[in-house]
Parts: structure tokens; sequence; C-alpha cells
């Protein structure tokens, strides 16, 4: 017997309901994330916010998981790259360009993290953006092993810092730790102290030096 919530009811019940576009569900699906974090997301809710019903989203989705996948690659849709890349640039300056892309990417939706944690990107714009990289790296001399090493690595490093996003603290969070470390006794921590002016480093400063610590890291193992 068919329960009565389940989504072949609820399609019987939505069945005179016009048809929403798979893009504006997903940009709707996005903006709720944006708007109010990645546990927000259900077919629920999603279906509320479109004014519908979870049979609307059934259409396109079989479960929360698919619905997933599709929002992550409409982000990874966004990544802009450098028009030169690939043809223009070595393998190093194009694992630079795309990292700072998805972290630009990222940037602009810092509540979409968790859900990248959730699973793996295996949408069509996640999978030509790899593949493209791995493309780069391995016509730049890189084995397959180290390739896919160095493209797990970036994405991950990339990951790490969208995390952080949304708990970057606003301007005057971190003037309130600059004031602090600079009130520090330089008697009982003169090392904090010594680099109090450098504190604490802006996210995007802390991302781009440790990427240049990543890119040259591989040039050396690329060298070997």
């Amino acid at each position: 017997m068919t329960s009565p919530s389940s989504p072949a009811a609820a399609a019987r019940r939505s069945r005179g309901r016009p048809a929403v576009p798979l893009d504006r569900i997903l940009a709707t699906a996005l903006q709720l994330v944006d708007e109010e974090g990645a546990e927000a997301l259900s077919m629920r809710t999603l279906a509320q916010r479109l004014e519908s019903g979870t049979a609307t989203l059934y259409r396109h989705f079989g479960n929360r998981a698919a619905l997933i996948t599709q929002v992550i690659d409409r982000v990874f849709g966004e990544v802009g790259l450098d028009p030169r890349w690939p043809a223009e640039l070595s393998w190093d300056q194009a694992c630079r360009a795309v990292a700072q892309a998805m972290f630009d990417t990222l940037g602009r939706h810092p509540k979409i993290a968790p859900l990248l944690i959730e699973q793996t990107p295996t949408g069509p714009n996640a999978m030509v953006l790899r593949e493209r990289c791995l493309a780069v790296l391995l016509d730049g001399g890189l084995s397959p092993s180290l390739a896919a090493r160095a493209y797990a690595t970036l994405a991950r490093y990339v990951l790490g810092f969208a995390i952080q996003f949304a708990g970057s603290g606003d301007a005057a969070e971190r003037e309130r730790a600059s004031t602090q470390f600079h009130e520090l006794s330089p008697a009982d921590f003169p090392a904090t102290h010594a680099v109090a002016d450098s504190l604490p480093v802006p996210l995007a400063d802390e991302f781009t030096f440790g990427l240049e610590l990543i890119i040259d890291g591989l040039r050396r193992l690329q060298a070997r």
C-alpha cells in the first residue's frame, strides 16, 4: 500500500501543478544554501521556496543526494578560467589559475562547502574541469600517479579554505584580534609580539601563500 506521504502519492496530489524548469530549481536551491546554509537544503524546504510540491522535484531528482550533485555542479559551472588557459600557460601557471578561480567561486558561495564534503563532485561541469586540469598536468610531464595526486591535493586545499569562508570573520573581528596580538606582553610572547603587525593573516593571503608552496613542491617532484 502506498504511503500518503510517499513521492508517488505526492505526485498524484500535485499532478495539476505546472512543471518548474530545472534551471529555476537549481538557482533557487543555490540561493537557499547561500542564504540559510547547506543544512537548510531539503526537498520539502526547496519545494516551499518554489511554491510547489515535492513531487515537482522528484520529477528531476531521485533523492536529496541527486539534487546536491546538480547544485554543486552549478557552482562548478561558475568557475571562470583565464582565457589563455590552458593553451598559453605552463602546467604550474594553469594550476595556480584554476585553483584561484575555484577559490574565488567558492568565496561567492561560502555556505556551499558542507555539500562538497558530502560527495565527490561528478557533475558535467566538475568532470570537464577535472579533465582539463589533469590533461595540463600530464602534458606538463607529470606522471599519471603524480597528476592525480596533484589535482586531488589542489582540490582539497581549495575546499579546506572554502570551509573557512563562513567563519573567517568581518573587518571588526580582524581588528579585534590584531589589537589583542599587539597588546600581548613582549616578555611572555616575544615571537607573537614580533610579528603582530602581520597578524591575523587575511584568508586570501593565506591561500595564495600556501598555493605557492604546493606548486613549488610539485615542481620539485616533477623535476625528479
